[in-house]
Parts: C-alpha cells; sequence; structure tokens
C-alpha cells in the first residue's frame, strides 16, 4: 500500500483528471435523462450540447490521466507579487465563507438588497478594510446597483424579501 502512495506522490493532478471525469459522467447522465417531445423537427435536438461538453470532458479526464501517469505535471506558479512559501491565511478566507453561507441562508427571507449589502461588507471587512460606516454605505449601493441592474438590465428578478413593495 504504501508503495503504491509512494508512486502516485507528486501526482495530484489525477484528482483533477478524476473530477473532470466525474463531472462529464454526470454531464451525459443528465443529459440521458432530458425528457425531449417526439414532435420535435429540430434534427439536432437539446441532447446533442450536453452530449458532446460531457464527451470532452472525459476525452480530456482520460488525456490527464496518461499525462500525468507517464510523469507529465502542471508548471508551478510563478508567483508573480505574492510569497508562495506561506500558507493558507484562514484568518481571511473563513470569513469571505461566512460571508457567503450568511448571504446563502438570508437572501430568501431578507432579500438581496440585504443579504448582499451583507455580503459585501463582510468581504471587504475579511479583506481588511476597517472603514465600517464607508464600506457599509459602499456595500449598500453596489447591492441596489446590482438589483436593479439584474430588474431592469436583464430582466431578472432577484428577491425583494422583507423590501417587497419598498423596491
Amino acid at each position: 500500500m504504501s508503495q503504491q502512495i509512494s508512486r502516485l506522490k507528486g501526482r495530484s493532478e489525477l484528482g483533477m483528471a478524476l473530477l473532470l471525469g466525474v463531472v462529464g459522467a454526470v454531464v451525459i447522465w443528465d443529459a440521458s435523462t432530458l425528457n425531449v417531445s417526439y414532435s420535435n423537427s429540430d434534427p439536432v435536438g437539446p441532447k446533442t450540447l450536453p452530449y458532446i461538453v460531457g464527451g470532452l470532458l472525459l476525452v480530456c479526464a482520460a488525456l490527464l490521466t496518461v499525462q500525468v501517469l507517464r510523469g507529465g505535471h502542471g508548471e508551478v506558479e510563478g508567483g508573480e507579487d505574492i510569497d508562495l512559501t506561506h500558507g493558507t491565511d484562514w484568518r481571511t478566507v473563513v470569513p469571505l465563507i461566512a460571508a457567503f453561507i450568511v448571504n446563502i441562508l438570508l437572501i430568501d427571507t431578507l432579500g438581496w438588497v440585504i443579504s448582499g449589502t451583507l455580503l459585501f461588507w463582510g468581504s471587504v471587512w475579511a479583506l481588511g478594510s476597517r472603514h465600517y460606516v464607508r464600506d457599509g454605505i459602499v456595500s449598500l449601493v453596489l447591492a441596489l446597483l446590482t438589483f436593479y441592474g439584474f430588474y431592469l438590465g436583464l430582466g431578472i428578478k432577484l428577491p425583494a424579501g422583507v423590501l417587497e413593495g419598498v423596491l
């Protein structure tokens, strides 16, 4: 067992190949479950593109697996302006994840404007800004701009939540 582990050491790209293969298989399976009416006169149909994408993902997974098993590997990033010797800054990552989770949990009840404001404000706080009032105002403006940008520009209604009828 340890001999197999040592043989695979340094071949983390196999994980990416596995992920590509799983996603490709899921795309093909999902395409096969599409219900298409028989009266559709389009010779290509709606299943064609998902089958192509899924197939290409499987081909990429197979080619990447062969490449890695033959000794190929990805090139290490040069790290233009970052120090690659430092680990992950969890004191930044965890609050960012928390801001996204809060947004997911509150968007339906409070609406996009409030949850988006919390998302934007929490993100800038996690990234180090300590101008609480200014960041709150900018976050609110961004949430309102995206709310109306989606509604007026794209015709997509984001949830208004408790501000239903006000916005």
